[in-house]
């Protein structure tokens, strides 16, 4: 362990260095402050009950029927986190989910309130004195495996209990969200309640500009099964002009979204249920050298000339032809939208993956962790079936799709087009386990800045130099990792 940490110590200093030169525009902090203000995909809009029209007040009723009638004896849920899902005091809208969970069962979710850096103290701390927080948010890959290895504040039982002993996994309810609870499956215990999957990006796109360069619109070509790397990329090289001040590919979720793409995360599950660094798999290195050559041939977006900022009012502008980002950019009133595209014009479609391979995405897995010694298990795992119910009946998913026509002015084509995007991640999800692992890996891998781990080949770093400086430390620190997780679920 020592020879570890000062391994680390050295590629760290490195990393430190680059990082002073940049502009510290890492993912990490871009999907933090996000988490706070993001409306989910069009699956999940919140819908205003007060608003619902008769039919769908009758909607409800009939969908409420496939859930358990059991009389819930506690109907309070306690939810700790950096933010309520309770509607506000100001009329703001509920989920069709937590109408059902009022309605079918008396229920209610009673917010415990923190921040987003003291989250974890606070729930250690809730946890020690026992006084049994039910739920913690299950949309952040730092949960795990960490929290059930231990936890802050003393704590070496874990923060998080597994959720089978409260579902039935084999019901029509929970089939929906199957592949993704088998993505926090470690032993043989599930441990998050998992209730939609989406995309964590999309690839947005202005249809006039590609009209202009009489190129084939991308989602036509998803449609015939060639949008893949190769037609990304050519598109691309055929468009970047700098001279003309013509720029190829935006955004902060690049590096990320096209190595999910491929199919394998820098950091992933195990066959046996642990967890393993896949630094050395022949997929990962095609994925970095897909982007070392888009970075060579000069596709990156020159942040070093924009004051190291992203330009999304470019794609409107027709100076720039992608751009990788969270949905949440366009689940807006049109007006705020930074990318400055009218909404006639908005494209969308998935992140490419290779020729030839499944469509892969990087997924966006929403839902919640059982917290360890919580009051009301019972409780959370039937409000957290009213979610995945909300989420996955067509009937419910209509009301879901009017409210995001109503309220971001999409067109029925992006409505079934994001469905589309999102179906596919949940049938092909890629999550990356780093953050989860432990900061020192996170930093080497994937949250290190510009110069380091994922981001290294996009930013002019051949991925075996890269491999050679991180390759061993990472591995070693996993295995650590993985052998303390799995003495966790042993011990129970």
């Amino acid at each position: 362990m020592k020879n570890t940490k000062k391994i680390l110590a050295g590629i760290m200093a490195l990393s430190m260095t680059a990082a002073l030169t940049a502009c510290g525009d890492s993912e990490g902090s871009t999907t933090e402050e996000t988490t706070t203000v993001t409306t989910t995909t069009a699956k999940t809009v919140a819908v205003n009950t007060e608003g619902l029209q008769e039919d769908e007040e009758q909607i409800l009723t009939d969908v409420m029927t496939q859930l358990q009638d059991v009389e819930l004896e506690n109907k309070t849920v306690t939810w700790l986190a950096h933010y309520d899902i309770n509607p506000s005091t100001t009329g703001a809208s509920k989920s069709v989910g937590m109408e059902m969970f009022e309605k079918k069962y008396g229920g209610n979710i009673k917010w415990i309130s923190t921040t987003w850096n003291e989250r974890y103290n606070k729930l250690s701390t809730e946890i020690l004195g026992g006084t049994g927080v039910d739920i913690f948010p299950g949309d952040d890959t730092a949960n795990f495996p960490k929290g059930i290895i231990s936890g802050n504040g003393g704590l070496t039982s874990g923060m998080f209990q597994p959720v089978d002993d409260y579902i039935d996994l084999n019901s029509a309810i929970w089939q929906n969200v199957s592949t993704g609870m088998d993505l926090f499956k470690f032993g043989d215990k599930h441990f998050e309640f998992v209730t939609s999957i989406t995309a964590e990006a999309v690839v947005l796109y202005d249809k006039s500009t590609i009209e202009a360069q009489g190129f084939d619109d991308p989602w036509e070509l998803y449609e015939k099964g060639e949008w893949n790397w190769d037609t990304f990329k050519s598109m691309l090289y055929d468009f970047v002009d700098p001279d003309a001040s013509q720029y190829g590919l935006d955004g902060y979720w690049n590096e990320k979204a096209l190595l999910m793409s491929a199919g394998v995360p820098l950091i992933g599950l195990s066959a046996d249920g642990g967890v393993q660094s896949n630094i050395n798999d022949p997929t990962v290195e095609k994925a970095m050298n897909f982007q070392y050559e888009l970075n060579q041939n000069g596709i990156k977006f020159p942040k070093d000339q924009f004051s190291w900022n992203e330009q999304p009012q470019m794609l409107g502008e027709g100076s720039e032809l992608f751009y990788i980002i969270g949905p949440y950019c366009v689940q807006a009133d049109p007006e705020t939208w930074t990318i400055e595209v009218e909404p006639e014009n908005l494209g969308v479609v998935p992140v490419p993956s290779p020729a030839g391979s499944d469509p892969y995405q990087g997924a966006k897995v929403n839902g919640y962790a059982l917290c360890k010694g919580a009051a009301n298990p019972e409780g959370a795992a039937l409000f957290a079936e009213c979610m995945v119910l909300g989420n996955a009946d067509e009937r419910t998913i209509a009301i879901s799709d009017r409210k995001a026509m109503d309220d971001y002015k999409w067109s029925q084509e992006i409505v079934d087009k994001m469905k589309e995007i999102d179906e596919l991640a949940r049938q092909y999800p890629v999550v990356d386990m780093a953050a989860g692992c432990s900061t020192d890996i996170a930093s080497l891998t994937t949250d290190g800045g510009d110069q380091m781990g994922m981001r290294a080949a996009f930013d002019g770093t051949d991925w075996a130099t890269m491999r050679e400086a991180i390759g061993d430390t990472v591995g070693m620190l996993v295995e650590e990792v993985d052998e303390k997780l799995k003495a966790a679920i042993a011990a129970g």
